[in-house]
């Protein structure tokens, strides 16, 4: 499978175009113990929906230093030209 950080650019496209960016990127930074949760939910629905790019996200949001990262990434894509 490949690193979570490969889907980052992809991931952050979406959100820019559907002007989520700044608000996902906040609930990374201060949401911790839901991000948690959320990749909890992602895993349980593995069983159902296989996906490479799920897999990825849920080991993003898993780990706090990744996320945090996955937040900074947003922000640093925002200010790029």
């Amino acid at each position: 499978m490949k690193s979570p950080r490969k889907f980052w650019p992809r991931w952050a496209e979406s959100l820019r175009r559907y002007q989520l960016n700044h608000l996902i990127a906040s609930f990374l930074e201060a949401g911790s113990p839901l991000a948690l949760l959320g990749a909890q939910a992602i895993y349980f629905s593995g069983g159902f929906v296989k996906s490479d790019q799920l897999n990825a996200l849920a080991e993003t949001l898993e780990e706090e230093t990744e996320t945090r990262a996955f937040a900074s990434f947003l922000a640093q894509e925002e200010t790029s030209p």
